[in-house]
């Protein structure tokens, strides 16, 4: 009897608990440490910028400086169509929705090794980690967004022949998108990595590549015909098209290739977090 009663006064605010399913996804936590993710996003930000010359300025002189690199090789060496926009436009409309991607794909390709400290000493949901740096690559790209506006206003003033159409309600989808696609891809390599290192060495290759199988410094209608298949079968080819057929009204959209995108992208995220959470139950076990 007194053991039962002692037994009711024993309350507790969390309890841990082995994960019972791979597949298992407590929201009602992530939400409960939100707290830790917007601290964890703060570090991201500050952390890089912290000890530059030049600060947040980086978020706007990286694409610029990208940007011009591919209008002097690119444009005007290489010869390679714009589908008749201005170079600058083209080639900055690419960086900033393909650089989205290559950075929360980076980030995330690494969090168990940055993390393995963190991760053998204190609990939180492993799941906040690669989320915070994907919001923390939002906040760059919402930066290096606004940029583009900037210059894309600047083109729409003096007469140049754009036309936005309303798929531009979709960018916000395409954002989403390429969070996921990048944190899905991201979660699966770091996953693989903490137990084959050498693998990393494969991940800043695979982005360089996958970045010239999409049409981010080239228009989707300068591909032969029989290439083109190939290109819409990389999942980000069809949301870089978008993006800009929605701002400038060239490229090529497709309800049907962009409902692929979708698929994929929640394909790729369901099997990641499988994948994470298997391994976050033998990571410290396997470093």
């Amino acid at each position: 009897m007194v053991k039962e009663k002692i037994q009711d006064k024993e309350q507790w605010d969390i309890e841990i608990k082995p994960e019972t399913s791979a597949i298992s996804l407590n929201f009602k936590e992530l939400w409960r440490y939100r707290d830790l993710l917007l601290m964890f996003v703060k570090r991201d930000v500050i952390t890089v910028y912290k000890q530059t010359i030049l600060g947040p300025v980086w978020f706007v002189l990286q694409p610029i400086l990208t940007t011009a690199i591919y209008v002097l090789v690119f444009g005007n060496i290489a010869k390679i169509s714009t589908d008749g926009l201005p170079k600058v436009l083209f080639y900055l409309s690419g960086i900033v929705i393909w650089g989205y991607f290559a950075e929360s794909f980076n980030k995330t390709s690494n969090t168990f090794k940055e993390n393995e400290g963190i991760f053998g000493k204190v609990y939180f949901p492993r799941l906040i980690t690669p989320l915070s740096q994907i919001t923390s690559g939002l906040l760059k790209f919402v930066i290096q967004f606004l940029f583009f506006l900037a210059v894309y206003s600047y083109f729409l003033i003096i007469g140049t022949p754009i036309e936005p159409n309303y798929y531009v309600i979709l960018i916000p989808l395409l954002i989403v998108l390429m969070g996921f696609l990048g944190l899905g891809s991201g979660i699966i390599f770091t996953s693989l990595t903490a137990k084959y290192r050498d693998l990393k060495f494969l991940i800043t290759f695979a982005v360089q590549l996958l970045m010239y199988a999409t049409p981010v410094i080239y228009p989707l209608s300068s591909v032969p015909e029989q290439y083109k298949i190939f290109l819409l079968m990389n999942p980000i080819t069809p949301i870089v098209e978008t993006f800009r057929f929605a701002l400038l009204g060239t490229g090529q959209f497709s309800w049907l290739y962009l409902a692929y995108s979708f698929l994929f992208t929640v394909v790729v995220l369901f099997f990641g977090i499988i994948i994470f959470n298997r391994t976050e139950r033998n990571f410290m076990d396997t470093v």
